[in-house]
């Protein structure tokens, strides 16, 4: 299989597929009839190719590109331009978004940056089910919109009204798509994608709306009008994505010092993280909770550092309960000085704590991860694994969270530690 088709699901292939067809579609259909209007659908597909161009990743590793949605999503809904009545079909939207998205991405594709073809197949459906619900009724709110007591009301309305329905349903299929790739329930993914992908979904549409509206008294200008604070904004989202993704490496980068001091085995910190993250996952935990799990995962045996003689191994589950809160409580010290993680800092302090006092869930998964690979280690023999899930699962009540265990046993039964 071809490099852009490999890790992909059942359902991303047959969202792509889906797009694939709606794509050749719109694109015969409009090169049978010709362009209507062919301006203004070069004007709008150069600023969606554009947009396309300047698309990035936000957390969650959700891949958008606010102008070129905007930009298709103003073209949708266009009425009319400086008065004058638009009727190009569904059809032609779908191909002017099609070809505006293939154009911007053959930059990427050349420089070896391929696009996710899933999130692509996303923009163009969103798009075409918004073409196929407005498009047929334009000409009947074109006309509510013209004479003396003509209002935009009404189709203001419609607009507001399809535009959202599409929103949601676009949410729903990421979700879905969200909840099969990281192995999280779905009613987890709606929540995430309502709180991590909605407002961007929201300013997007509101941006589309302007546009559209814009264009009824400013021609094209107002696609030169709008395109620059669009691209500020999306400069702004590009460098937060990016100290975001930087923080992360930082903090990766920081939780590799007790394993090149020699204090832990190699591997272990990246290994209870991820281990973590997955138990945390099953657990129904959202996303900035999971990258807050994350974050303590990494650096959980940073408080080793101040340890005259390393713990054979970097074993803690070995050592005796009050010297592993000591290391646990030096580590938390450690991180609350960065000034920014305290939280993360809190998590750390409380892993070793008792059950009967309720440490906070993210250290009570942490508590087991780092048990389990304190055990295992890298290895991948399965009977070490199920001796490892034993040992905890005796001590459960008493040590260890029963969920968090049982959680365990699930993720490592899906996946071999080597996976992991």
């Amino acid at each position: 299989m071809s490099k852009p088709f490999r890790g992909l699901d059942s359902g991303q292939l047959l969202l792509i597929c889906a797009a694939g067809l709606v794509a050749v579609a719109g694109v015969a259909h409009t090169a049978a009839v010709g362009l209507e209007r062919p301006e203004v659908a070069i004007g709008f597909g150069a600023l969606i190719a554009v947009g396309e161009l300047a698309r990035l990743t936000m957390p969650g590793n959700r891949e958008v590109a606010p102008i070129g949605a905007a930009a298709a999503l103003g073209y949708t809904v266009l009425l009319d331009l400086a008065t004058n009545p638009l009727r190009h079909s569904a059809l032609q939207v779908v191909a002017v978004i099609a070809v505006g998205m293939v154009a911007g991405a053959l930059p990427h594709l050349a420089v070896g940056r391929p696009p996710r073809l899933d999130a692509m197949a996303r923009r163009l459906l969103t798009g075409a089910l918004l073409a196929f619900a407005f498009r047929p009724l334009a000409d009947t709110l074109h006309k509510l919109t013209l004479g003396d007591r003509g209002t935009w009301w009404p189709a203001l309305t419609v607009m507001v009204a399809l535009i959202a329905l599409t929103l949601g349903i676009d949410m729903l299929i990421a979700a879905m798509l969200r909840a099969e790739q990281v192995r999280t329930a779905f009613k987890v993914a709606v929540r995430d994608e309502l709180r991590m992908a909605f407002p961007l979904g929201a300013a997007v549409a509101a941006s589309g709306v302007l546009l559209a509206l814009a264009s009824h008294s400013m021609d094209l200008v107002a696609l030169v009008v709008f395109a620059a604070p669009l691209l500020v904004t999306q400069v702004a989202f590009r460098k937060y994505a990016g100290i975001r993704a930087t923080y992360l490496q930082t903090v990766r980068a920081l939780s590799r010092v007790t394993e090149v001091g020699g204090y832990v085995e190699p591997g272990h910190s990246r290994r209870v993280s991820r281990l973590a993250v997955a138990i945390g996952r099953e657990l129904g935990m959202s996303e900035p909770e999971l990258l807050e799990l994350e974050y303590a995962a990494l650096m959980h045996d940073i408080g080793q550092l101040s340890l005259r003689d390393p713990i054979p191994g970097g074993a803690t589950v070995l050592t005796e309960p009050d010297q592993a809160r000591r290391i646990a409580e030096l580590g938390a010290e450690v991180i609350r000085q960065t000034g920014v993680l305290d939280r993360v800092a809190d998590v750390v302090r409380r892993q070793c704590d008792p059950i009967d006092e309720d440490p906070p869930l993210s250290s009570r998964i942490i508590k087991a991860a780092n048990a389990y690979d304190d055990l295992v280690g890298g290895s991948t023999d399965r009977d070490r694994a199920g001796a490892a899930l034993e040992r905890l699962r005796l001590a459960t009540g008493s040590q260890y969270d029963g969920a968090c265990i049982t959680a365990l046993a699930r993720v490592v039964d899906r996946a071999p530690a080597y996976r992991l």
